[in-house]
């Protein structure tokens, strides 16, 4: 019988946040059981492996992510929508770097997927921003892509430890928003 208040979302929120504690490399189903206090076959009661506690971490993230930029462009378009999201992102990126991992790399095995879902929430909220530039249909899949490579860089960047000069992150943030915004608007 499975632990009472322990279910499939308990044990997904537990993993992501001892993924985002110890990095997604080493969340391991023995360390998640030690963290939620049963033996590690329990587990299993409520996820079938490793690769679906992954996976479903990476629904709970894409969703959060989506909700975190959807929720931050409320009311907003153009430059104040792009630096919303960019903001919303980066510190989504930076307080939560293991379940955004495990985002990275996985593929949808179809529409009804939940990570199709999730992911698909997320590139909304993106194209949301894109609308605000008047970009049009040829132009749309290719500035959804740069605005999420840019914005996905500088997030993992940033949250692996990769900024270590001297020039302030977030002026480098500020930049970047700046600069992409004149690269839109000239769209």
């Amino acid at each position: 019988m499975p632990r009472a208040g322990l279910d499939p979302a308990a044990v997904v929120a537990a993993g992501a946040a001892l993924a985002d504690e110890v990095g997604l490399g080493n969340l391991t189903m023995g360390a998640l059981a030690q963290r939620v206090g049963v033996r590690t076959p329990s587990l299993y009661k409520h996820v079938s492996s490793q690769e679906d506690l992954n996976r479903r971490i990476a629904v709970l993230a894409l969703s959060e992510a989506a909700d975190a930029v959807g929720g931050a462009i409320q009311g907003y378009a153009g430059r104040d929508a792009l630096a919303a999201a960019a903001r919303a992102f980066r510190a989504f990126v930076v307080e939560h770097p293991g379940r955004y991992a495990a985002t990275i790399g996985l593929e949808a095995s179809g529409p009804d997927d939940p990570l199709a879902g999730a992911g698909q929430r997320l590139l909304d909220a993106f194209s949301a921003v894109l609308r605000g530039y008047g970009i049009t249909a040829p132009d749309t899949d290719h500035a959804l892509r740069m605005l999420r490579s840019l914005l996905h860089g500088f997030a993992t960047l940033e949250a692996g430890g990769g900024f270590r000069w001297s020039t302030d992150i977030d002026e480098s943030l500020e930049w970047q928003i700046a600069f992409t915004d004149r690269g839109l608007r000239a769209l």
